[in-house]
């Protein structure tokens, strides 16, 4: 095929990532006509409500899959993060890019850390998990929902509408604003959401055309750290009702997974973590999710499925 269409969000970061996808695959397929097909979704519409009640972050992803069943476009970008566990009928996404930054970030209005800020601060985010591990560590910060993309974010910030904000480091970097962050939040107390960092590339189950043409796009590591990040969150059904984080690393052959449940109040945060090679990431997954459900996972998960 001479031409390759990507279905992707309006927004800066999503319209960053398309754009990338598009540049490298101009790169490796010299003569390739790529076209970005920018859509609005119903997560981009609805701002006025927290992500945990209407919907979840599959909201961002269903006009994007809609044109690739009807085909419209031929592959669609996403955060990896934003994609629920279930697979779309007729839908994959094998094809994840190299990992970037996947830590959380904070960014306060006087540069004051996690630790450094006084009692009462407004903190906003939009994330149940990052609630639930703010309030864990600091129960006497003031949570507030934070939406909209990140430039609406940062104003309300700078407008003193709130103390703090979280958002994705991965975010940032990529839209040149790496310096705002004033800390980085990372393990051992703080995990990041399945996938975060992560840009994976979607398409027809079975389109081998268009399988070939993106699967040199494929990172290697990333899939690895993919799978099992997505098979604890997959065996403890995770939503954007239940705050999950799950975090895997490779160092130096090491496969690590570390993974993190808890009630959004913080009042109860359940911690797992398994070590192994580098092949063994399906397991260490397994071990990890069985090991939060025998602490009590699935009985928060239960109570905040109700």
């Amino acid at each position: 095929m001479n031409t390759i269409r990507i279905a992707t969000r309006k927004s800066d970061l999503a319209l960053w990532q398309a754009n990338h996808v598009a540049n490298l695959l101009r790169e490796h397929h010299p003569g390739l006509t790529v076209e970005l097909l920018p859509m609005v979704t119903q997560g981009d519409i609805i701002l006025d409500r927290p992500l945990a009640q209407i919907g979840g972050k599959g909201l961002f992803l269903k006009e994007l899959e809609r044109a690739l069943l009807n085909g419209t476009a031929d592959v669609a970008v996403h955060s990896m993060k934003d994609v629920p566990v279930e697979e779309v009928p007729g839908l994959e996404v094998e094809v994840m890019l190299a990992r970037a930054n996947p830590l959380d970030a904070l960014l306060s209005r006087d540069g004051r850390s996690l630790d450094d800020l006084p009692a009462g601060a407004r903190v906003g985010t939009s994330s149940l998990r990052r609630q639930c591990q703010l309030q864990a560590i600091r129960p006497d910060l003031a949570v507030a929902d934070l939406r909209g993309n990140v430039n609406t974010r940062l104003r309300k910030l700078q407008e003193g509408q709130y103390d703090a904000i979280i958002l994705a480091c991965a975010g940032l970097e990529r839209l040149g604003m790496g310096h705002l962050v004033t800390e980085e939040l990372g393990p051992p107390r703080w995990l990041p959401a399945a996938t975060q960092g992560t840009i994976g590339v979607q398409c027809r189950a079975g389109d081998e055309s268009v399988a070939g043409l993106i699967s040199v796009l494929s990172d290697a590591d990333a899939v690895l750290r993919t799978a099992a990040e997505r098979a604890v969150a997959t065996a403890l059904q995770g939503s954007c009702q239940v705050p999950l984080a799950v975090y895997a690393d490779i160092i130096e052959g090491e496969f690590r997974v570390r993974g993190m449940v808890g009630m959004p109040d913080g009042s109860r945060l359940l911690r797992a973590e398994a070590r192994g090679a580098s092949g063994q990431g399906g397991d260490l997954a397994a071990a990890v999710a069985e090991d939060l459900i025998r602490q009590g996972a699935d009985r928060i998960i239960a109570e905040l499925g109700r």
